[in-house]
């Protein structure tokens, strides 16, 4: 009895030990679960761009308080689709923590509902030690369903300081 348990041990040591080359390898040629790209593989190109088209985004900055705030680039030429990233700069030249919040607006209005951002200062309120700089970045891209009369968009952002003053540093 003893000799038929450690024959049946030492196989499911062996069949567990052995899923993982047959694990790998199946993934590979049914093309799962696969995170490094072979040698000389170039990456895919991306279907969902729309290169028949381009827009042109105006990049625009308000600010409501003593910060100063505005974007690295004036515009960005993108085409629907494509993922692109932006940086805005802000910064508090005060010898005082301030926290501020962005407040997004695009114009013209029909291009809002198309408008995706993935990443954003605006999603969270920013908290801005005294005579701090700091390199925000704005991901974004447009949907290919954008009417195709919209060739120039606008995107702009109110950064305000919000709460109280706080004496802190």
């Amino acid at each position: 009895m003893l000799g038929k348990l450690l024959v049946i041990a030492v196989m499911m040591f062996g069949f567990g030990y052995a899923l993982i080359p047959v694990y790998k390898h199946l993934c590979e040629v049914l093309g799962i679960n696969v995170l490094t790209q072979r040698d000389g593989e170039a990456d895919p190109e991306n279907t969902q761009v729309d290169k028949t088209r381009s827009i042109t985004v105006e990049l625009d900055s308000n600010v409501q308080g003593t910060l100063r705030f505005r974007p690295t680039q004036n515009s960005i030429t993108v085409h629907p689709g494509e993922m692109v990233t932006v940086v805005y700069e802000v910064v508090n030249s005060l010898p005082r923590l301030v926290k501020a919040q962005a407040i997004p607006s695009y114009t013209p209005q029909s291009v809002t509902p198309h408008f995706r951002k993935v990443e954003c200062f605006c999603f969270k309120e920013q908290t801005l030690k005294a005579n701090e700089a700091r390199q925000m970045p704005v991901m974004f891209y447009i949907d290919p369903a954008v009417p195709k009369e919209i060739k120039v968009m606008t995107m702009s952002y109110t950064f305000f300081e919000i709460g109280g003053m706080d004496k802190k540093s």
